[in-house]
């Protein structure tokens, strides 16, 4: 139980790979809030089970892209549970399309939501971590923010932001005992993946020199052990979580 006592608080946790860190997060003894939008049904099965598996857990409704909301919900979170020790910035959302016919509602929306959020949400928490002098921030970013994707301009340039924002966060906040890290997962089997068609999925294999697309469990492991003692020494750093699949620095 190496993370009893600490309350995390995990963006978009209603499903997928968010729901993963849940529930990991809470198994190691953390008190873990489930934030969601508009699904209220998949949170609360999130939250049944971290229960289930004997873990303590609470859902918070806010947009992350939503300033006011952000600012709120993670005043009251505190307020009731006196701290936020660990945030992971997981929410993101896709708008693809060309970049020739891509409108800016489309990349506004996706910059507000994968980038901005996790400024705001980051934001939000820092001032309690600093006053306590320990916080761990870890935020979700993508493959694709490192190799690109066709008609995905939006949702590479927010992911690839993320890690500029970690590592200047990270220089930022170390002197108070706050690290600040990335994972950048690689193709994993969600509701997105599982929609599409098998010589889709099969050829996207084909890219992963382990030859099968990763499952939510291994992107919370990551995100568990920079929240954990384990990961103590490391800051400004990004885990990639992706069967092989980009081998850069």
């Amino acid at each position: 139980m190496m993370l009893e006592n600490k309350v995390a608080l995990v963006t978009g946790g209603s499903r997928g790979i968010g729901r993963a860190i849940c529930v990991h997060l809470a198994s190691l003894g953390a008190t873990v809030g489930v934030n969601y939008v508009a699904n209220s049904a998949a949170a609360e099965e999130t939250l049944g089970q971290i229960q289930t598996a004997g873990g303590k857990g609470f859902m918070v409704r806010f947009d992350i892209a939503d300033p006011g909301a952000v600012q709120q919900s993670i005043k009251e979170t505190i307020a009731g549970y006196g701290q936020i020790d660990i945030l992971v910035n997981n929410a993101g959302i896709t708008r693809d399309g060309l970049v020739a016919l891509m409108s800016e509602k489309d990349w506004d929306s996706v910059l507000d939501t994968n980038l901005k959020g996790a400024f705001l949400c980051s934001k939000a928490v820092v001032r309690t971590m600093m006053k306590k002098r320990w916080g761990r921030i870890i935020n979700v970013s993508s493959v694709v923010g490192f190799v690109g994707n066709g008609g995905q301009v939006n949702y590479a340039a927010a992911k690839a932001g993320l890690t500029g924002l970690t590592k200047a966060m990270a220089r930022e906040l170390a002197g108070r005992n706050i690290t600040v890290n990335c994972v950048a997962p690689g193709y994993i089997v969600t509701d997105m993946t599982d929609n599409l068609q098998e010589d889709v999925q099969e050829s996207l294999k084909a890219q992963i020199p382990l030859g099968t697309l990763g499952a939510p469990e291994d992107v919370a492991a990551a995100v568990a052990f920079l929240a954990s003692p384990g990961g103590n020494y490391m800051t400004g750093q990004t885990l990639h979580v992706n069967g092989g699949m980009y081998m850069g620095h």
